[in-house]
């Protein structure tokens, strides 16, 4: 997939550049795949800004995609590639041959008309084919990783994601993350074969402040130019550090302090992501 540049025109137009399109074959039309969202703008149930910086965006529906893949040994057929305005990978619309319909994310390489199917296992190793780890060969990149049996997919499942089986421990399958953490999972859980597609998304310049907006995402106005009443970066003749580590408006530090709470899960990493 290629990256769209544009003329000139303004000068946000100069630097701007976007995907290209051809890849899309057909528009949402399965309406019982389609959901409204409500836009909370960052708001919690009380109407208290809880996630700063949001707004609603753009109007858009949500497409409820199968992450579950648990529709087993039936065959489907892809039949659409669409936009997903809720993600940044494309989705492709799986019409089974009992007649049912589902999204699933488009993994790269898979083209209108091929075939994929979900198993326990037994599947070929297959762009598309959806097996439990325990089954698929060590090596095998893997995306839409389930992190409990039957909860539907967790991990890798943004544009150009994907997890690398590393060996079998028991009852466990060790992978390697796209963080490039390595952690065990159960080898009961599903995994999909192959990366996820639109792996250039990370390539694209957003260009000018109104593509943002578009996104939900409001301007963010820097502590340093804040008065030291609004942020203890704030203040001060002329640009400065504030004399003290980057903190946020609270105080609380914001660059290499940890705030990951222990979890349960955390026996299960074997080498975490930050050295």
């Amino acid at each position: 997939m290629a990256i769209k540049t544009y003329k000139p025109t303004t000068p946000s137009r100069r630097y701007m550049t976007n995907l290209d399109s051809s890849d899309i074959t057909a528009k949402a039309s399965v309406r019982s795949l389609l959901k409204k969202l409500p836009a909370h703008a960052g708001r919690n149930s009380n109407g208290r800004i809880t996630s700063r910086h949001r707004q609603a965006g753009a109007k858009k529906l949500y497409r409820i995609i199968d992450f579950k893949r648990n529709k087993f040994n039936v065959e489907g057929t892809v039949a659409t590639i669409e936009y997903d305005p809720y993600r940044n990978c494309r989705i492709c619309l799986v019409k089974y041959t009992d007649g049912d319909r589902r999204y699933v994310l488009q993994p790269k390489g898979l083209k209108v008309g091929d075939k994929i199917i979900s198993a326990e296992a037994g599947l070929d190793i297959k762009t598309g084919n959806a097996m439990k780890l325990k089954s698929i060969p060590v090596g095998t990149l893997v995306h839409n990783i389930e992190l409990n049996p039957g909860q539907g997919g967790k991990f890798a499942r943004s544009a150009g994601g994907y997890a690398q089986i590393m060996g079998r421990d028991g009852k466990y399958v060790s992978l390697r993350m796209p963080s490039s953490e390595m952690r065990y999972i159960l080898g009961e859980c599903l995994a999909t074969i192959g990366t996820v597609g639109n792996e250039d998304f990370a390539n694209i310049v957003i260009g000018k402040a109104g593509r943002s907006r578009h996104l939900g995402k409001r301007p963010q106005t820097r502590g340093s130019a804040m008065n030291p009443i609004d942020h203890p970066h704030g203040g001060g003749e002329g640009k400065t550090n504030s004399g003290r580590h980057p903190v946020s408006p609270w105080g609380m530090p914001t660059k290499g302090y940890k705030t990951r709470k222990k979890k349960a899960s955390d026996r299960l990493i074997i080498t975490k992501r930050k050295k």
